[in-house]
């Protein structure tokens, strides 16, 4: 086999893979985001403040579908899904927060720290995906009924 011809089956069997899934939903998600974000202020002249938080939940809503439906086939309830996504959207926002406060505190500046606020809640988020937010039904041993003769 010829190392192009290996690379590529390599490649392909990472693309098989959560992982590699979540970051393909992950730059698409944030494409969407920012070029949503471009069309509405620079072509639609929608105000910054304005077109900035519409431009995120709309990638956050396809963000969540993709990852469920996509990344880890959820069959959990969607509605348990949604509900721990918002929340951990929430805590995202006040974690990113803190992080890009404190860099800019420390003199380190505020977009070193959005791009570490960035990296730390990928890696956390993949595993809270992964195990909380879409993790498949917990399958209950079924018990067989009681036989016995009294």
């Amino acid at each position: 086999m010829t190392v192009p011809e290996r690379l590529r089956q390599q490649l392909l069997a990472a693309s098989r893979g959560h992982a590699f899934r979540f970051l393909a939903v992950g730059v698409a998600s944030f494409v969407l985001d920012l070029g949503l974000l471009i069309i509405l202020h620079e072509i639609f002249r929608v105000e910054l403040w304005i077109a900035t938080p519409v431009a995120f939940l709309v990638s956050l809503v396809f963000n969540f579908v993709l990852q469920r439906v996509f990344t880890f086939k959820a069959e959990n309830s969607r509605r348990s899904s949604a509900l721990k996504y918002g929340l951990l959207v929430v805590f995202n926002t006040v974690a990113t927060d803190v992080i890009v406060n404190a860099f800019d505190q420390l003199g380190v500046g505020y977009g070193i720290g959005k791009v570490f606020a960035t990296a730390v809640t990928m890696v956390w988020n993949y595993f809270i995906y992964k195990y909380w937010i879409f993790a498949a039904p917990a399958k209950r041993a079924h018990s067989a009924p009681d036989q016995s003769v009294r």
